[in-house]
């Protein structure tokens, strides 16, 4: 009388389904990741998805708040060095070991820089943030009554003050994050 057993229990099946899953959604994010351009502009376009829903429903102001404050952090994040030279200077001072800072003379070797959240990562977790948040404003439990001028007002005086401090850093410790405008050289003639 008795059945014989399935070759999976129900939570191993699951289990598997979820993996074989993850792995096609890892297989497209490959797929994307020389795409940069055409990764951009569609989250561009569903950020302006998202501020279309926002302005016609009227609501869910603190769901767009917390968007900003996040995609705020992952740009600060994005901006930043891997290791930082502040950081790194007063670890050095301390241990005598200087050696692993950004070059600030021109006899001192090159380091490249290398980005504490790489451009791939800030595309993702942006497009995912977005894509939640917009998800969120089909729910009315996420509709929070707030005077919105005032979170617009505080996002702007945190987005200015954050951004100042960060350009302060960059130029203090002599690293730009973006490489359009930096002198390329020719490898044919070494120039």
């Amino acid at each position: 009388m008795d059945a014989p057993e399935p070759d999976q229990t129900p939570f191993q099946a699951v289990s598997a389904q979820t993996s074989r899953l993850g792995r096609i959604y890892q297989s497209y994010l490959d797929k994307s990741t020389p795409y940069a351009a055409y990764r951009w502009i569609g989250t561009t376009g569903l950020l302006l998805l998202f501020f279309l829903r926002i302005v016609l429903a009227q609501g869910w102001y603190i769901v767009c708040y917390s968007l900003g404050i996040y995609l705020l952090n992952l740009f600060l994040a994005f901006l930043q060095p891997k290791i930082d030279p502040s950081l790194t200077q007063d670890e050095g001072l301390e241990d005598g070991d200087a050696g692993s800072s950004l070059p600030t003379k021109k006899d001192e070797e090159f380091r490249p820089f290398i980005r504490r959240l790489p451009e791939f990562k800030f595309w993702h977790s942006s497009t995912r943030a977005i894509a939640i948040s917009f998800f969120c404003t089909w729910f009315s439990i996420f509709n929070v009554p707030v005077f919105w001028p005032v979170l617009v007002v505080y996002f702007l005086i945190l987005f200015s003050l954050t951004m100042r401090r960060q350009i302060q850093h960059m130029i203090k410790y002599r690293y730009v994050p973006f490489s359009f405008g930096k002198a390329r050289y020719d490898q044919r003639s070494g120039h």
